[in-house]
């Protein structure tokens, strides 16, 4: 089953949700900002995307400039900061079985699907 972790506020997650409801396959959308995903999680998230776990992050948000901003972290304290700030993960997050992508463009998600 594919998943898209979403924020309905961000327009390039509502692409990535239109490029998957407009493929005609199953998928579930996760409200990451409402459900953020365990350490566990995430941690098999940034394996999938096979990224560095700062490369999920979304450097421009405030929170990140304010709290995080050129400070030597490990990659735990970052994935870990993730988790209590949720916002500050780069969406939208396309799973479809061992395949990942982060549609940013949206169009990369067609090819995971």
């Amino acid at each position: 089953m594919i998943k898209i972790y979403h924020n309905n506020r961000c327009s390039k997650s509502r692409c990535g949700l239109e490029i998957l409801e407009n493929a005609s396959t199953k998928f579930e959308v996760v409200k990451y900002l409402e459900n953020p995903p365990s350490k566990k999680e995430l941690t098999h998230i940034i394996a999938l995307l096979k990224i560095a776990p700062i490369e999920l992050v979304r450097k421009n948000e405030a929170i990140w400039k304010e709290n995080f901003k050129g400070k030597n972290l490990s990659d735990s304290e970052i994935i870990d900061a993730m988790i209590l700030y949720p916002k500050l993960i780069e969406r939208p997050i396309v799973i479809n079985g061992t395949k990942a992508v982060i549609g940013r463009p949206p169009e990369l998600i067609k090819d995971i699907i």
